[in-house]
């Protein structure tokens, strides 16, 4: 009697999981893309922040052509593009390879023409094309998974076209090289400049600009950086001081997340796994080029002290957080507010998530004002300082540790405000459905 008991969990397993490929297939078979799709339709520009999903070929030319010939047509109707052409190794390559025409790139069937994705590039550039792909194992954050991360989320299903199509343009270097190296150069020399990594890697929740210029290393690329030789591969001794691709690439290698130690310092992690360890001696090798290797070590020390700091100040504003939703003090309450993108306004379970481990990750709006403090808190002013660690910018670590401090101390102050305003004035229904209606709800909802 008990054997037949066996085969209940067992028969659940096969019906389910089929049933799970097959929801994760019908939920990417929409309009748009990724596990929301049926969700979300793309504007025009998408396809070329996606082009295997999105990119259709032109339909004002008809035939096939060589490559002289695209060479020839296109001098008079795109001549900057050809212009650059022209100045890159495609054109002139060395050891009397072939020349590289339009053609190998984007095809030579002018109704089938494609734009070129890693995978075309991989077709020459093989080693650099694994390399890149390569990331996928080390999960998020990485290049190769930023457009699956960023189409796979819920609230880029959720939120305004205009938001999303900003995130993608950066997102995007999954499924293209020229993030990196701009068409139709494809210049190695330009991709390995500071202004490359910085398109994308700027603003608050990411400053790795202004923390690399503000350090020693960037402050001697502004003042001598124009007069190097950039067509020198980043190995030792031939830059007088290193750029993002030099402590990211190192010797040129399409791989970025295998050294990740704080993993972008959005959640804590355990800095002294094994993995992190053999991370720790890689750093340490690398910086030795310069460094010596125990300056190096205390260095990554530093930063883990940082780290500590910060965390526990970001678990002491969660806790007060937590504290208010258990005092039902938090307004307006789960069911007054629109769902978290993705959810249904009716799930029985409703509740404010607080943190990262809770999802606030998605929660960039439709959050009360002391959630939206914690979550600046969280994303800006952690991230300054996280940033300026990392980076060797000591005025961004005490910049983002002040801001810290100065939101914990907000936070603390206007917690303590609803608690005087009283649980039993604030735990009432709000007449009316102030924050489920309104103009840019609406739009919102039928536009997306």
């Amino acid at each position: 009697m008990r054997t037949s008991y066996v085969w209940i969990p067992l028969l659940i397993a096969a019906i389910a999981v089929p049933l799970g490929f097959y929801y994760v297939d019908w939920s990417k078979s929409g309009e748009g893309a990724g596990l929301y799709s049926r969700d979300w339709s793309p504007e025009a520009i998408f396809a070329y922040w996606n082009p295997d999903e999105f990119y259709k070929s032109v339909e004002s030319v008809v035939g096939e052509f060589s490559g002289e010939q695209c060479v020839e047509c296109h001098q008079a109707v795109t001549p900057g593009v050809v212009n650059d052409w022209r100045k890159s190794g495609h054109s002139k390559p060395a050891n009397n390879q072939a020349v590289v025409y339009c053609s190998d790139c984007h095809g030579n069937n002018h109704e089938d023409l494609h734009l070129p994705t890693p995978d075309v590039c991989g077709t020459c550039h093989n080693v650099q094309h694994d390399q890149f792909t390569d990331e996928k194992r080390y999960g998020f954050p990485s290049h190769s998974l930023a457009l699956e991360r960023a189409m796979d989320a819920k609230h880029f299903a959720d939120k305004p076209k205009a938001e999303v199509t900003a995130c993608v343009q950066c997102h995007s270097v999954a499924s293209k090289c020229d993030s990196c190296h701009t068409r139709h150069v494809f210049s190695a020399a330009e991709a390995r400049r500071p202004e490359a990594c910085i398109t994308c890697h700027s603003g608050p929740p990411h400053p790795d600009d202004e923390t690399y210029f503000h350090s020693k290393h960037g402050q001697l690329y502004l003042a001598e950086g124009e007069n190097w030789d950039w067509s020198k591969p980043l190995s030792k001794g031939n830059y007088p001081a290193p750029t993002c691709a030099y402590c990211h690439m190192d010797n040129g290698k399409h791989q970025v997340a295998d050294k990740a130690i704080w993993k972008f310092g959005l959640k804590q992690v355990n800095p002294l796994t094994s993995g992190n360890q053999i991370r720790r001696k890689q750093w340490v090798e690398l910086c030795g080029d310069c460094h010596e290797k125990d300056w190096s070590a205390e260095q990554l020390r530093q930063l883990d002290a940082e780290r500590k700091l910060s965390w526990s100040k970001l678990y002491e504003a969660e806790a007060v957080l937590k504290d208010l939703r258990s005092e039902k003090l938090m307004q307006p309450s789960a069911k007054q507010r629109p769902p978290y993108p993705g959810d249904s306004p009716d799930a029985f379970l409703q509740y404010q998530r607080i943190g990262f481990f809770e999802g606030q990750a998605s929660a960039f709006y439709n959050v009360s004002p002391i959630e939206r403090d914690y979550f600046e808190m969280w994303y800006f002013d952690n991230l300054k300082s996280y940033k300026g660690a990392a980076h060797g910018d000591a005025s961004f670590v005490d910049e983002g540790q002040a801001a810290m401090d100065a939101s914990l101390e907000t936070i603390k102050r206007n917690a303590e405000r609803l608690r005087s305003a009283g649980e039993g004035k604030l735990d009432k229904d709000t007449e009316g459905n102030i924050w489920l209606e309104g103009e840019y709800t609406e739009y919102n909802r039928d536009h997306n």
